[in-house]
């Protein structure tokens, strides 16, 4: 049984006290104690990696079928589980609104069961022969451990995302979680109990834990999500240990609003995509480049639908909670008013709400007239802020929208096929999504262009991450080759008749 009160470490299946530097855990909504969490000791880190590597070894030898089988058992047992502690644990660590914290938990286990299947087909290539008699073909081999250095935003689903992934490659999984979500995390990790025993483990810790769990010759993948500056280090540390790094680094992602536009839909949208779990969302629209034609109806159509919105504690009913910490918010702050002291015109929010002094709470804010210069429109907000520009036409707002070196995803809100084709052709992201956004899809790649990250999630492709390939010929039926030396004499330069010396 996890006491959150109690600093522990998930091991061999299993919760053990840890003897590491214990620190807080505060509610960012009330700043009340929510219980406590430790550091991983680097003897304590050697020392489940050890028992890690043997529990992948078995788990490797396994045949596909009897890997997707206990799997399905870990997506079987997210479906049955109670996951109300968890949710709960999480809106008090991170402040994420309960029905969000649920269904995030409800929306794990289809990753399980995707890679459980897709492991289970997709083991190869079998190549046209280059030779008579040879079977030549292509395997996919498991890496061994892999470290999932965790966010706190979605701090259960994008781990599973991952996680389910490389178990299906045959992989043991170290998960190193967010320091701000590392109750939930710890409370989920029951559900691995189907696994066999020290395949997953889950070690609390900072930025020293990741770097010894990066550097460690007992580990060999890396899966990182976060902001650019730690994206770049922890792929910078796995390129030195020559790992494999799949790295999602946030954006700052543009939404367009075109003259073809179904308004009262697009400002519906509009709402979700910028303020959904206070734009604490690395796919949150945070850049809004409106046409011309219709600004002022969007505009307004915007701000009535926002302004329905409830701020409040995460178990209460409020669709807007606080920001994860002070630093958090004193960032969303720095960069709205940045945006005012440019010209730009605060049409809802900018401030701190007076019914919620305490905890890091940010009123949705709507921002208009905002221009390149503003830091709001360069930098990733990761707050509940829309920063609108008014652009000409859909082409201005297509190259204002790529006019970023974030490129994670990209929204369109029009009734026009030619636009949104067109839209999906030029929008410089790794993903877009016209009328419809944040929508994601196991069967399809998650992740960046640009500096957003390098790599994907879910999808084959994120199968791939977790796996290396192997090239196999073989010769059924051994015979001497006529190219093996020695080359008969008739083949030198000599005896072909070509010399004259």
């Amino acid at each position: 049984m996890f006491d959150p009160n109690v600093p522990v470490y998930f091991a061999d299946n299993r919760y053990v006290a840890s003897t590491g530097v214990a620190w807080d855990v505060i509610d960012p909504a009330n700043l009340e104690h929510v219980g406590k969490a430790a550091e991983t000791t680097l003897e304590v880190m050697e020392e489940v990696l050890t028992t890690a590597t043997e529990a992948q070894r078995k788990w490797n030898k396994l045949d596909a079928k009897s890997r997707a089988t206990m799997l399905h058992r870990v997506a079987g047992a997210i479906e049955a589980a109670d996951m109300r502690r968890c949710a709960e644990l999480m809106s008090r660590e991170m402040g994420k609104p309960y029905p969000e914290a649920i269904g995030e938990v409800a929306n794990c286990a289809g990753a399980f069961r995707y890679f459980a299947e897709m492991a289970r087909d997709d083991a190869g290539k079998v190549a046209g022969t280059t030779q008579a008699g040879s079977f030549q073909h292509c395997r996919y081999e498991a890496l061994g451990l892999s470290v999932h250095i965790m966010p706190f935003n979605f701090p259960i689903l994008l781990m599973c995302w991952t996680v389910a992934a490389s178990l299906a490659a045959g992989n043991g999984c170290i998960i190193k979680p967010a320091p701000a979500t590392t109750l939930s995390t710890l409370e989920f990790m029951k559900i691995f109990a189907a696994l066999p025993d020290g395949l997953v483990a889950c070690l609390p810790g900072g930025v020293e834990l990741s770097q010894a769990l990066i550097a460690s010759p007992q580990t060999h993948a890396v899966a990182f999500t976060g902001s650019v500056a730690a994206g770049k280090a922890v792929a910078m540390a796995a390129t030195a240990q020559m790992k494999p790094a799949v790295i999602e680094a946030g954006g700052s992602d543009p939404m367009i609003i075109t003259a073809h536009a179904p308004l009262d839909v697009a400002a519906a949208g509009a709402v979700t995509a910028a303020f959904h779990m206070s734009g604490q969302v690395c796919t949150s629209a945070e850049r809004f480049f409106v046409v011309d034609a219709i600004h002022d109806e969007f505009v307004a159509l915007f701000k009535a639908k926002a302004e329905k919105l409830r701020i409040g504690h995460g178990l209460k009913k409020s669709e807007i909670g606080p920001l994860v910490s002070k630093a958090a918010r004193d960032k969303v702050i720095r960069l709205v008013e940045d945006a005012k002291a440019k010209g730009a015109t605060v049409v809802l929010g900018g401030r701190i709400p007076a019914d919620q002094p305490t905890g890091w709470f940010y009123e949705p804010t709507i921002l208009t007239g905002c221009t390149t210069d503003m830091a709001i429109l360069r930098e990733e907000c990761f707050g509940p802020v829309a920063a609108i520009m008014r652009v000409a036409d859909f082409d201005a707002a297509i190259a204002g929208a790529n006019d970023s070196e974030f490129g994670l995803g990209a929204s369109v809100f029009t009734t026009s096929l030619e636009e949104a084709m067109e839209a999906a052709d030029r929008l410089e992201a790794g993903m877009v999504w016209v009328n419809n956004p944040l929508i994601d899809n196991d069967a399809l790649p998650f992740g960046g262009w640009k500096k957003s990250g390098l790599g994907r999630e879910l999808s084959r492709l994120g199968l791939d991450a977790f796996r290396r390939s192997k090239m196999v010929i073989i010769d059924h039926k051994p015979v001497v080759q006529d190219w093996w030396y020695p080359y008969p004499d008739d083949w030198f330069y000599e005896e072909s008749g070509r010399s004259h010396v």
